[in-house]
């Protein structure tokens, strides 16, 4: 360690040396926490403008550039003092596209982006794709609305405790397949601290056979529809299936939250957008029947996020507000151990999309590999990814231990958003 200190730092100075001054490395991740520091020592509210976008670092990757628009960037990149990379072969032209990787100071990147409205090639709409790429990483997490209910996502991380009203789910799988079981945990979750409820009536675990669509819907409608009365939380539907959605609004639920990302409930956009209430958009490769049959990605974080990108852009474009789009990454449904571990040391790229984002980790297989430890003992584990999630930018966290994990995420709000 010492020997590649020197050769990183080679005027590092060896020996006692009398420290007066007390030097340090500060740690500052948003704008906020810059201008914080510049007033500590007293810079003006000029000063503040003019430095802040200079002090924050951003590494930004582009993909399928063609050589006209890799080379420009890189350019123009390099004109504003940061830096481009791209692929060798755009140079000796053995490749007609190429991905690149972008480094500068927000202050430079604005630069270039401005620089980019005035080149061909279609470098406009790439510099539109960057500053938006900026601005949603910075933005506040914000207010979103369902029915009555508002859930104030910038004031702490919200919980949404898992109800599986299914007999074969991998945690808690018959617990509560009968309706009052099902509507008494639902009760203890909103004392432990849940702020959503999620109802699912088919198991999603690797491996499950599918159920019916009648069978789904009398599993999961007359709890909905009890528990609406008995809480004053939104209700979220766990389902791919509009029909089985639609029915689950109609009883009082107000979240729509599909694993198959809206690849199998075709209509499930429009029923939202008519109705107005929230839409959880998960990733998962394949279904569940064939999702952990040798999960493969090239990139997973790439595919994830251009999955996910797209799928938000259909429920967009079918009249559902960007406020009300929640996304998830979907740990275990389609990942490795290795697929899982690199997702949730990334999680802060998906704020790059612009949406509020929810995490599941609760109890998966992940952390049972990781530990060595069957599903009845992975709390510790589970608590260990909800603080990190909510550390790396988690605006709701998907869990079953509420009570523990409503403790875990106040005190991991308190070190984060203080």
């Amino acid at each position: 360690m010492m020997l590649l200190a020197k050769k990183l730092y080679p005027l590092l100075i060896e020996g006692e040396v009398e420290l007066s001054h007390n030097v340090r490395v500060l740690i500052l991740n948003s704008q906020g926490d810059i201008r914080n520091a510049l007033k500590e020592v007293g810079v003006d509210s000029k000063g503040l403008k003019i430095m802040a976008p200079k002090a924050i670092f951003r590494t930004i990757k582009l993909e399928g550039l063609d050589a006209r628009q890799a080379n420009v960037l890189k350019q123009e990149m390099l004109s504003c003092g940061g830096e481009a990379a791209i692929s060798k072969t755009v140079y000796d032209l053995t490749k007609e596209c190429t991905d690149a990787i972008l480094m500068g100071t927000i202050a430079q990147l604005v630069r270039l982006c401005k620089k980019l409205m005035r080149q061909p090639f279609g470098l406009e709409m790439i510099s539109k794709e960057i500053g938006n790429a900026l601005k949603n990483y910075d933005i506040k997490t914000h207010v979103i609305k369902t029915g009555k209910f508002e859930l104030d996502l910038s004031e702490r991380t919200h919980i949404m405790g898992i109800l599986n009203v299914t007999p074969d789910s991998f945690s808690d799988g018959g617990s509560y397949l009968d309706t009052a079981a099902a509507i008494s945990r639902g009760i203890s979750m909103v004392e432990e601290g849940a702020d959503i409820i999620d109802i699912g009536g088919e198991s999603s675990r690797p491996g499950a056979e599918g159920v019916g669509l009648r069978e789904e819907i009398e599993r999961v409608v007359p709890v909905i529809k009890e528990l609406a009365c008995e809480i004053d939380c939104p209700i979220s539907i766990d389902t791919y299936k509009t029909e089985v959605a639609e029915r689950a609004l109609e009883a009082g639920a107000a979240i729509v939250n599909d694993i198959s990302g809206l690849r199998m409930g075709k209509e499930i956009p429009e029923l939202v957008a008519k109705t107005g209430t929230l839409l959880v958009i998960m990733h998962m490769q394949g279904t569940p029947q064939t999702m952990q049959k040798s999960p493969h990605y090239e990139c997973v974080m790439g595919e994830i996020m251009s999955f996910l990108r797209i799928q938000a852009e259909v429920a967009l474009k079918a009249g559902v507000q960007k406020d009300k789009i929640i996304i998830d990454p979907g740990i275990g449904f389609g990942k490795t151990r290795e697929h899982n571990l690199e997702i949730m040391r990334k999680i802060p790229e998906l704020k790059s999309l612009g949406y509020s984002i929810l995490m599941g980790t609760s109890r998966k297989s992940f952390i049972g590999t990781t530990l060595g430890l069957p599903v009845e003992d992975r709390l510790e584990g589970t608590a260990a990814t909800v603080a990190y999630s909510i550390v790396q930018g988690a605006n709701i966290v998907r869990v079953h231990d509420v009570k523990e994990m409503v403790r875990v995420a106040r005190m991991t709000d308190a070190m984060v958003r203080g």
